[in-house]
């Protein structure tokens, strides 16, 4: 159980408060390249901040203040050019690294204008596996890391962007919370189908640290301790992502009660039709509730998402009690506390990249690897279970577009449904 104040701790992001000083020492994924090839403006809001995300005529992309230094103006109602991002209001340009560079009457007025001063707070933005990564965290700034998967080719990717209304923290403690997937993903879900079976119990879990965060090790009724969930386990991704072999999942903080969940995807295309490239990777938005305003409860993310949003937006942690199948959260908890105290003493906190060729290539441990690069035929599909439903429908979450569902099957050879 913890104090109000070490509650506070953990949660509070803002400007100024000393756990969003520690997650902006990493790079956030905050949306996907593919947003921009209809609309090049986004009003976007991260750590507190009100900013705008844009990518201008040349490609590049860039992230600034929502309002514009000269008047206040709202930038996400102006337009890009060749470079930068220009002010609707009166006509200011901006770059990528928040340079003035055009001031239209003073330049017409005066033959040596000094736009010193006039700069907007911007922050760098690069594009990798089809995400876009932003750092908001002192210079300079560490290596962006690319994590093995980004890496494999011959697969379909996805980005699935959602807005939760609750703290991100919450979310990302679930990432080192293995019995929930037997009763909120698998009981559950059996209940809502009307079939009153109980999923296999989990009988083992251990929880062990590395450098690029934890794993969870299980062993459930009708496994051992041979199988991959115990020798290789999955991945609570330090500071706020989750790796389970076939995707990752981000919890990116708004503000102190706002959420934006990030999560990439990748099946590999079944042996035979390789080489398969994709040239854009699809970014598409997850409602979360109905039309009658309910949480959507029938895709294992959205299922997720009732049990943040259920412990209201900051959770009250001095009204937990915490048993054996926690030892995961705490040791998660006392590792955050540990490296808010590093930051306090100008210590490099867990995880940050200085090394570019280490951050080329970053491994996780990965039940799923040989799968994902040697890949598997289309009839072999049936022999995963997770795989078998992925060919019948996106299971993780509610909303897939139509479109996206084509391209899948497209590329996996299947008819679409």
């Amino acid at each position: 159980m913890l104090t109000a104040a070490r509650n506070d701790l953990l949660t509070r992001v803002g400007p100024g408060s000393p756990m969003g000083d520690l997650l902006r020492r990493y790079w956030q994924p905050i949306g996907g390249a593919s947003e921009f090839e209809k609309n090049p403006v986004k009003p976007i809001r991260l750590m507190g901040e009100d900013l705008v995300l844009y990518k201008d005529l040349s490609g590049t992309f860039g992230l600034v203040d929502r309002h514009c230094p000269h008047r206040r103006a709202d930038m996400s109602y102006g337009w890009v050019e060749a470079s930068g991002i220009r002010c609707s209001y009166h006509g200011w340009r901006y770059d990528e690294t928040g340079a003035c560079i055009d001031q239209p009457y003073e330049d017409t007025t005066n033959p040596k204008p000094s736009k010193s001063g006039c700069e907007i707070k911007a922050y760098p933005v690069r594009e990798c596996a089809g995400l876009l990564w932003a750092y908001m965290g002192p210079l300079p700034a560490p290596e962006l890391p690319v994590w093995e998967p980004f890496n494999w080719k011959n697969g379909f990717r996805e980005i699935v962007l959602a807005d939760v209304p609750c703290n991100w923290f919450q979310a990302q403690e679930n990432s080192i919370d293995p019995v929930h997937f037997e009763w909120m993903h698998d009981n559950w879900s059996n209940r809502m189908k009307g079939d009153d079976r109980n999923a296999p119990k989990h009988l083992k879990l251990k929880f062990e640290e590395f450098e690029h965060g934890f794993t969870y090790k299980r062993v459930r009724e009708g496994q051992s301790e041979e199988d991959k969930y115990w020798t290789i386990g999955r991945v609570a991704l330090w500071p706020n992502g989750f790796y389970l072999g076939r995707h990752f999942e981000w919890r990116v903080p708004v503000d102190d009660e706002n959420t934006l969940s990030v999560a990439w995807f990748f099946v590999r295309v079944p042996k035979g039709r390789e080489p398969y490239v994709q040239n854009s990777v699809p970014t598409w938005k997850s409602p979360i509730r109905d039309a009658d305003g309910r949480w959507i409860t029938s895709h294992v993310i959205n299922q997720d998402i009732v049990a943040w949003v259920g412990q209201g937006a900051i959770a009250d942690r001095t009204k937990e009690h915490l048993r054996s199948s926690d030892i995961g959260i705490t040791m998660m908890r006392n590792r955050f506390f540990e490296e808010l105290e590093a930051i306090r003493e100008g210590r490099e906190p867990k995880g940050v990249i200085r090394d570019p060729g280490k951050a080329r290539a970053v491994d996780l441990p990965d039940m799923a690897r040989e799968l994902n690069t040697e890949g598997i035929t289309l009839a072999e599909f049936d022999d995963d279970p997770l795989l078998r439903q992925r060919l019948r429908e996106f299971r993780h979450h509610y909303g897939q577009p139509p479109e996206v569902r084509a391209a899948f099957a497209e590329a996996m050879g299947i008819a679409a449904t």
